[in-house]
């Protein structure tokens, strides 16, 4: 009679796997309060409240999302505006079902009601440490919920002194804070870079981005650059 295989057991969620998560992202915080900050800035002047900033960042928690609905923002809500930011949000989103695809290996084996919660606070930055921990044989999934709760608070927090900032600075352009989001998202490539043959992927979703924004505007672009990115990088992967 074969014996039944084992099921792998579920992973212990311990403090020192936080504690290890939270430390890792400390390196990140710095670039993540100024996106936070600038967040806030485009909040200010769009006119919402400090109330209304705070609310989106914290429910919302997902930074080029809410920059992207801010640059849409109208000047008075309708249904249909409604409607249509609903609608920016979950398309810009949709990538988070392909990150969150690739953190299976460390969560599979995890109950549902430890797992959802945390994915709630996945943002690209707690992907990334979270797959380099997993791949240098980390397996205790708290060490994500460390990175995201740190990352959270600073995100969160970090919006107040950027909304004070665009209340009071005028056109953030002026002090170059336009190009914060740009550069926090190219600085997150550089602990992801394994030689030129996997950097075939970036180029290959980079390329189909921009020609889908050059065909069709819009945000589509952001799904279309992932979609590609993962086909190739599922092609180019050992």
């Amino acid at each position: 009679m074969d014996s039944e295989i084992e099921k792998p057991s579920a992973p212990r969620w311990t403090f020192a796997a936080f504690r290890e998560g939270a430390v890792a992202a400390l390196p990140i915080l710095p670039g993540l309060a100024a996106f936070a900050m600038a967040y806030g800035i485009v909040a200010a002047r769009k006119g919402l409240s400090l109330a209304d900033a705070l609310l989106m960042t914290g429910t919302v928690y997902a930074g080029l999302t809410q920059m992207v609905v801010l640059e849409t923002w109208p000047s008075q809500i309708t249904l249909s505006a409604g409607v249509g930011i609903v609608a920016i949000t979950l398309l810009v989103n949709l990538r988070y079902v392909l990150i969150g695809t690739t953190l299976r290996p460390l969560l599979h084996t995890s109950p549902a009601y430890k797992v959802y919660p945390a994915l709630y606070l996945l943002g690209e930055p707690n992907w990334l440490l979270s797959l380099r921990y997993h791949a240098n044989g980390g397996r205790d999934p708290n060490f994500l919920v460390g990175t995201c709760a740190i990352m959270y608070i600073v995100w969160v927090l970090a919006t107040i002194p950027g909304f004070w900032l665009g209340a009071a600075a005028g056109d953030p352009r002026r002090f170059g804070l336009d190009m914060v989001v740009p550069a926090f998202f190219v600085a997150m490539l550089v602990p992801m870079w394994k030689g030129p043959r996997r950097s075939l992927s970036w180029i290959v979703g980079g390329t189909a981005a921009v020609v889908v924004y050059m065909l069709f505007g819009g945000y589509w672009y952001v799904v279309a650059g992932a979609l590609a990115g993962c086909i190739a990088g599922a092609f180019t992967d050992d």
